[in-house]
């Protein structure tokens, strides 16, 4: 088993994650470090998550945007996204694993990490409009 080392820095930036529900990019962590009195550079804060990420302790998510965004749950579980605000919702429901089994047979990949991003109107957006 890997030994994790969680510096000042990453043990700040895993905090700021955990702490958020909206799946923050690293612009808002930084933003958020910021507030919490931490002032660590873009490159501290890029490393950072690359390496909380590569130890499995937060998920990069790449959701159709230019930015990444960071999750602290690391389980498997689909994600959704508001077209109108990018609000962006986990979706805990299983994908069923008959289509799974379909997708593998008829694209001949092993599935190692099933992810699908959905896309729609959130209900804030809906009663808006």
């Amino acid at each position: 088993m890997q030994k994790i080392n969680l510096t000042v820095q990453r043990r700040a930036i895993l905090e700021v994650v955990k702490d958020s529900d909206d799946h923050p990019t690293a612009a808002d962590i930084i933003h958020r470090l910021r507030e919490r009195g931490f002032n660590f550079a873009y490159g501290t804060v890029y490393n950072s998550l690359r390496y909380l990420t590569d130890v499995d302790l937060i998920r990069e998510l790449k959701l159709g945007e230019a930015v990444s965004r960071y999750d602290a749950r690391t389980e498997e579980h689909q994600h959704i996204v508001c077209t109108v605000c990018g609000k962006v919702e986990e979706v805990l429901v299983d994908i069923p694993q008959e289509w799974l089994d379909k997708v593998c047979e008829q694209t001949k990949y092993s599935i190692q990490h099933p992810h699908i991003v959905m896309e729609g109107v959130c209900d804030q957006c809906t009663t808006k409009q």
